[in-house]
């Protein structure tokens, strides 16, 4: 008893009053009875209507109100299961054993929840004590029986994998899925066959199941962030390695392919903007700095060489586009690039060779429109070529402005002027004085050019509208006209 004397009371009794405090409030949070039964009876309705969320709130409340009542935590179990929520439902039917070890339906439960994970051993041993305290249990007695046959499958399916044989591995847990969807090992393996297959798309889709069922993997966000990466989906990519980092900041594998992402989908997104915003000499560099950082991932240098292609175009540097649109398209045949080959071909008078590409596009994409559209130009310019071109006699770009046109226009007036010349040449130059005359009424009128540009020479009475009357081939420099010249006939 003297070891009661050497206690300093006035330091315990303030704890022995916290423990006491602690008891109390404990018990005053729980329930009354009454409190629990609505719960359970809200649960009840909002299950019937199908509103699991609702649901789960009140057989929440139900559980905390009275943790030791193991039908509370049954009914929360099955709405776990009802929601996919495996792990939770998992623990539920587990408590509910533990509570009260010979209630039958929460083993069943139980084992149907194991048998949805592939965990079949555990599957088995319940199914095998639900039939013994229930041996007219149907359910129970057809899955006991199929257990071995699982297994075996799941075996298989591992062997074909590790010996090479991706489809087959693929295929065997493609069909135990349909028993066990829950399964993170099974979708884990058939993404990985699937991957071997170079089937990347079906791969992100396990992988992104998988993520689900292993919540706060890092090593999950970093390997679907790397597929979305191979199949060109950079901003998605970015989306799951920073999910990576959230959970691991200093990930070693995660941090810097984050970097190397955000740089690339920074400089597509310049691309974008710089190519809506017409600035394609600065869309040509972004795209030069994505070839930079990334020139192995096929997909991303084709995203880079596909802002090439089009911005080339769209700066009419018709040469360099069609080597870079044929560079992308030997990654991977795109409609759209192929209508930008197609244009790029079109700037370089190469008509046959622009009508193949706008139709190999529409053979991929039957109803683009782009497509059709560029057929239609490409065949009308080719009809074209063999007559007139204006842009060609006045030696100026096909957007050119009309104050462009005009002094190209005035330009050519002064070197063909026919009284510049004698004999032979003298004929030749009074033609081309006539071609570049037309050449300005039709490119300096609005309409006149539109018609043109779509592939109709105004001027050809052949085109459906006959060409205005002509009082001199030279009749443009009678108003207007800075030069004076005196013309003689004989």
């Amino acid at each position: 008893m003297d070891y009661l004397v050497n206690i300093n009371w006035n330091k315990v009794t303030p704890c022995l009053v916290l423990l006491v405090l602690e008891v109390v409030l404990e018990f005053s949070d729980c329930a009354s009875p009454a409190e629990v039964n609505k719960h359970l009876e809200l649960g009840r309705d909002f299950l019937a209507r199908g509103q699991l969320s609702d649901a789960l709130t009140h057989y929440h409340a139900a559980v905390e109100g009275d943790p030791h009542n193991y039908l509370t935590y049954f009914k929360r179990g099955t709405v776990y299961y009802a929601l996919g929520k495996a792990k939770f439902a998992l623990q539920d039917f587990t408590k509910v054993l533990e509570l009260k070890a010979d209630f039958t339906s929460a083993r069943l439960q139980r084992a149907n929840v194991y048998l949805k994970l592939a965990q079949y051993r555990e599957a088995q041993e319940d199914y095998l004590q639900v039939n013994q305290a229930d041996p007219y249990n149907e359910e129970a007695i057809a899955q006991y029986h199929k257990i071995e046959q699982y297994v075996e499958d799941l075996q298989l399916a591992e062997a074909y994998y590790r010996g090479g044989d991706h489809r087959a591995a693929a295929d065997l847990a493609s069909r135990l899925l349909e028993v066990s969807p829950w399964s993170a090992h099974l979708r884990q393996l058939r993404a990985e066959a699937y991957i071997a297959l170079n089937d990347l798309f079906s791969a992100v889709s396990d992988i992104r199941s998988v993520n689900r069922l292993q919540q706060d993997s890092t090593d999950g966000y970093y390997r679907l962030a790397t597929l979305l990466y191979q199949l060109g989906h950079v901003s998605d990519a970015l989306k799951e390695i920073r999910e990576c980092l959230k959970l691991d900041p200093e990930h070693k594998k995660c941090f810097p392919f984050y970097k190397k992402v955000k740089k690339v989908d920074k400089l597509l997104l310049e691309c974008e903007e710089l190519s809506e915003a017409r600035d394609f000499t600065g869309c040509l560099a972004s795209a030069n700095k994505v070839l930079k950082v990334e020139d192995e991932v096929t997909l991303v240098v084709f995203e880079a060489r596909r802002w090439l292609c089009s911005c080339s175009v769209k700066e009419e540097l018709y040469t360099e586009a069609l080597a870079q649109c044929s560079s992308a398209l030997e990654l991977r045949r795109d409609a759209r690039l192929l209508c930008d080959r197609g244009d790029a071909l079109l700037g370089l008078d190469m008509f046959d060779d622009a009508i193949h590409s706008f139709k190999e596009a529409l053979e991929l994409e039957e109803g683009l429109q782009r497509a059709k559209d560029g057929l239609s130009r490409a065949q009308k310019l080719q009809k074209q070529s063999e007559q007139r071109d204006y842009y060609k006699i006045l030696g100026v770009k096909r957007s050119a402005s009309k104050q462009e046109i005009i002094k190209a226009y005035r330009k050519a007036a002064q070197k063909w002027h026919p009284d510049n010349y004698q004999g032979d040449e003298k004929k030749i130059a009074e033609k081309k004085f006539i071609d570049i005359a037309a050449a300005k009424e039709v490119l300096t009128d609005a309409e006149k050019r539109a018609q043109f540009d779509a592939g109709s020479d105004p001027l050809d009475p052949e085109a459906g509208r006959a060409a205005p009357p002509f009082h001199s081939p030279f009749h443009h420099f009678q108003h207007g006209s800075p030069f004076q010249f005196k013309f003689h006939f004989n």
